[in-house]
């Protein structure tokens, strides 16, 4: 049914069951997996114009993370069973949801997978949700795990 399946990932416990939730679909299918790490846009502009020092630390400190997540998900498509074909995307200067949505729409996913903290209340409002976001814009299927 699925022949290629977007996995977002951001290294948190949540895209962690959300990538074994994903691999094990792909394996199921017989799907090739995208695992894309969005790298929010630099927060701080004005201060980056002027001390580019600190943009250079923060997309270094994107890429490390992006690096530690991709291998977390490559451990999964390698581990027992049929192996699974992997690729992977960091997506930078663009919020996290559009950076889905756009790379599943980019790469021809019939499937997106993600995590969802399950944040409520005040939380939710304060932080916003990804995932909530995501489901809206997308014209792909999106699968929230929790």
């Amino acid at each position: 049914m699925f022949k290629h399946i977007l996995l977002a990932t951001d290294g948190s416990a949540a895209s962690a069951h959300a990538a074994q939730m994903a691999v094990g679909l792909a394996r199921t299918h017989g799907a090739s997996l995208t695992a894309v790490y969005v790298a929010d846009p630099y927060p701080y502009m004005g201060v980056g114009e002027v001390n580019p020092v600190g943009f250079q630390a923060y997309m270094a400190a994107a890429q490390e993370h992006a690096a530690l997540a991709h291998a977390q998900v490559e451990a999964l498509c390698t581990e027992s069973g049929t192996p699974v074909t992997l690729q992977v995307r960091l997506v930078e200067d663009v919020a996290a949801a559009s950076g889905i949505v756009q790379t599943a729409l980019a790469e021809g996913a019939d499937l997106v997978v993600m995590g969802s903290h399950g944040r409520s209340g005040i939380a939710r409002l304060m932080l916003g949700s990804v995932a909530t976001k995501v489901v809206a814009e997308s014209t792909v299927p999106v699968l929230v795990c929790r």
